[in-house]
């Protein structure tokens, strides 16, 4: 016998060897294993390039670009106000509506404009930083034409009662109403047709400056000197009485015992605890720069300066351990002046206004210069009488 043994088959013909049938079989099942393998990878390949594709779409049309201008890059809004300051073409400002609360629909039949967000916070933002009564006062924004401020003046009556006798009818507290009219204020600046035309000119920033010092020094003399007829009235112009007879509708006072001038520094202890306790811990001691230089060098009985400085360059300065507000406002020491005031302002005085700013472009009355009438509605008034209390420089 040979080596290779074959089996003969019913007909005549031999089979093939078993181990080449294997061999067979797995060659073509690692072919078949190769063509799907091969399949999937580029089916994958596919999909990683579709990915690529919508990543590098979606960061293109996030990313800005880089040869446009600030306007163009804006808000739509931002963009079409700049476009009506510049040229004056009001198209964009017509159909367009703004989002936000304060400002929600572009005002087209008066030919005035809302400002941007973004601008209208520029404004308010300078207006915080003046030395104003804004800064310590309570400011609310209103949508009407006044805001009422209810206030009880009274105390609720209480007594004691046994357990069988009848029960007496106490007093009732009354509720007095201030209601605080909103006023408009104005500021007309211009500027050359030729500088709106220079696309590196910021005119929105050159805008809020201008509107934020006007409105900032017209809103700082009325909240302290206003008499009320068309502006804020300010807290100095209401009566005044001495604080020992105070009533309320009044403002009360201490004198310093001698005609426009300090008889003692004792004079500004009686001022802090002329004000009740529930106001003293919010206090705030208010006088401008010529009263503040020569109060800061009053001192007490063992010689130490009753003006400290703050410790931090935000903080204020401290008197009698009160922060104290420059307001350039506020009158000059002098026989009978009323100098310095002290209260809890957040309490006492309040300034409404709305919160819009409106501007009206104006290119035909000043040629060759353009004209930018923009007004906001404010006002002011004292809303809690008890709350602020005045140093009168007089002997009574």
């Amino acid at each position: 016998m040979t080596t290779t043994e074959t089996k003969s088959r019913a007909d005549g013909r031999s089979t093939p060897d078993a181990t080449a049938e294997m061999k067979s079989a797995m060659t073509d099942f690692v072919t078949d294993l190769r063509s799907f393998q091969a399949a999937i990878t580029s089916k994958m390949q596919q999909q990683e390039e579709r990915m690529t594709m919508l990543d590098r779409k979606s960061r293109m049309a996030s990313r800005p670009a880089l040869a446009t201008t600030a306007g163009e890059t804006g808000a739509p809004h931002q963009k079409a106000f700049e476009t009506y300051v510049r040229s004056g073409d009001d198209d964009a400002l017509r159909g367009l509506d703004i989002e936000s609360k304060g400002l929600n629909t572009a005002v087209a039949g008066d030919g005035g404009y809302l400002v941007d967000p973004q601008t209208s916070e520029s404004v308010r933002n300078v207006l915080r930083n003046t030395a104003s009564i804004r800064r310590i006062a309570n400011v609310v924004n209103v949508e009407s034409t006044s805001f009422d401020v209810l206030i009880d003046t009274t105390d609720l009556g209480a007594g004691w009662a046994s357990e069988t006798g009848s029960v007496i009818e106490t007093a009732t507290p009354q509720i007095d109403r201030i209601t605080i009219p909103l006023h408009e204020l104005s500021a007309l600046p211009k500027a050359s047709q030729r500088l709106l035309d220079d696309a590196a000119f910021d005119i929105e920033g050159w805008l809020a400056a201008r509107i934020g010092d006007k409105f900032a020094r017209a809103e700082a003399a009325a909240f302290v000197s206003g008499d009320g007829n068309e502006k804020p009235r300010g807290f100095l112009t209401h009566p005044t009485v001495e604080n020992e007879s105070w009533t309320w509708h009044n403002l009360g006072y201490v004198a310093t015992g001698k005609d426009g001038a300090f008889s003692t520094a004792d004079a500004l202890i009686d001022l802090v605890y002329s004000l009740g306790a529930q106001y003293r811990a919010n206090g705030t001691f208010v006088m401008n720069s010529r009263t503040a230089g020569f109060v800061r060098k009053l001192k007490d009985n063992d010689g130490r300066f009753l003006w400290a400085d703050g410790l931090a360059a935000a903080e204020p300065a401290r008197l009698l351990g009160y922060p104290v507000l420059i307001a350039e406002d506020m009158p000059d020491i002098a026989t009978d002046a009323m100098a310095i005031a002290f209260g809890d302002f957040n309490a006492g005085y309040t300034v409404a206004e709305r919160p819009d700013l409106r501007i009206l472009r104006d290119p035909f009355s000043a040629k060759p210069h353009v004209l930018f009438y923009a007004t906001k509605r404010v006002g002011g008034d004292v809303s809690d009488f008890a709350a602020i209390k005045l140093l009168k420089f007089s002997v009574a």
